[in-house]
């Protein structure tokens, strides 16, 4: 099961049999509406804060996957989750209307994959029937503490990205229909000194470098077996970066199959600046898109790598630099999987 150092290999090959996706009046105007279940046309989503707006989508992801697959929701053996917010509480709130046992996560913007990998391996190892993985992000709610509140209109450099308002939660089985989850390689912390936390994307580079390369030596795969491999949240300055980071490594990717959710989310007239960002941008345009292009048969095999900046506002007001994280997956269909 364990390939290498930090490789898992899934040989039981658990199952993502639904999903469910939620986003904001932002995204339903972006470039794949196509790719969620709700969408709301209020960024409030008529409660009382955007952190309650925020646990609202959570709980309207898990609850669609749900609805959208056979079982009910009595059977759900586990609900691992979580959200860029301090203590991680709209998904906490969340867990408690979802009333299914939960571990409450923080890998920032890898958190999609990082619960989806957790998922997996519990669910090869006997220990879940079905579990719930997922996670949310507010554009507003991530400004009020990251940055300003929007209110405040404070200009941001082109590197800044625009953080997914949604949620996407997948539905894991041992048995079903829907693609097969077959390995995951769990990231580790990778530093440049970068400091600037308006440029995710070029910190969180080399750390989605490092886990590709990792991966693929570990699997004893070419980057030729998938048919893409998508990046969280890079966006414009990130993933070029990786490019460049992966082809000094001999990495022989082409450019046309190496995409990230961050450009795939919005449209190039929506002013997004390098790109989208947040944990809701790889779980819904993985969950809500790529999937259903799996579904379609239109690929086969897919590596999503979603890539997170584990910095706080604590950390940046002290001048620490911003530690850096990916966790990888890889999603696949049809007969030949390795």
């Amino acid at each position: 099961m364990l390939a290498g150092h930090r490789t898992w290999i899934f040989e039981n090959n658990p199952v993502i049999i639904s999903t469910g996706t939620v986003g904001g009046p932002f995204e339903a105007n972006g470039k794949i509406p196509h790719a969620f279940n709700i969408l709301h046309d209020d960024m409030w989503l008529e409660e009382d804060s955007f952190e309650k707006a925020q646990q609202k989508m959570m709980e309207e992801a898990c609850q669609y996957a749900i609805k959208n697959s056979p079982i009910e929701k009595e059977q759900v053996s586990f609900f691992i989750s979580g959200d860029l917010i301090n203590q991680i509480t709209p998904t906490s709130f969340a867990a408690n209307t979802i009333g299914s046992p939960y571990f409450g996560l923080f890998s920032a913007c890898a958190t999609s994959m990082e619960s989806l990998a957790l998922a997996a391996f519990m669910i090869n190892a006997n220990g879940a029937e079905y579990i719930l993985s997922g996670t949310s992000s507010h554009n507003a709610a991530a400004e009020k503490q990251f940055r300003y509140p929007t209110e405040y209109g404070g200009q941001k450099p082109p590197t800044a990205q625009w953080t997914v308002t949604g949620a996407g939660c997948a539905l894991v089985a041992k048995s079903g229909n829907g693609p097969k989850i077959t390995s995951a390689t769990i990231g580790k912390i990778v530093d440049m000194g970068m400091t600037d936390p308006f440029n995710m994307g070029g910190a969180m580079a080399p750390a989605a470098v490092d886990t590709i390369i990792t991966h693929l030596k570990e699997r004893n795969i070419d980057a030729s077996y998938y048919d893409l491999i998508i990046t969280g949240d890079l966006a414009h300055i990130g993933r070029e970066v990786a490019l460049d980071l992966l082809h000094q490594n001999d990495i022989n990717i082409a450019e046309e199959n190496f995409v990230d959710c961050g450009l795939t989310i919005y449209r190039e007239d929506q002013p997004v600046l390098a790109g989208g960002s947040g944990p809701a941008c790889s779980a819904v345009v993985t969950y809500g898109h790529f999937l259903d292009l799996m579904k379609k048969g239109e690929m086969e095999k897919i590596l999503v790598v979603a890539t997170g900046a584990l910095h706080s506002p604590l950390s940046v007001n002290q001048k620490d630099p911003i530690p850096c994280i990916a966790h990888a997956v890889s999603i696949e269909t049809g007969s030949d999987i390795i």
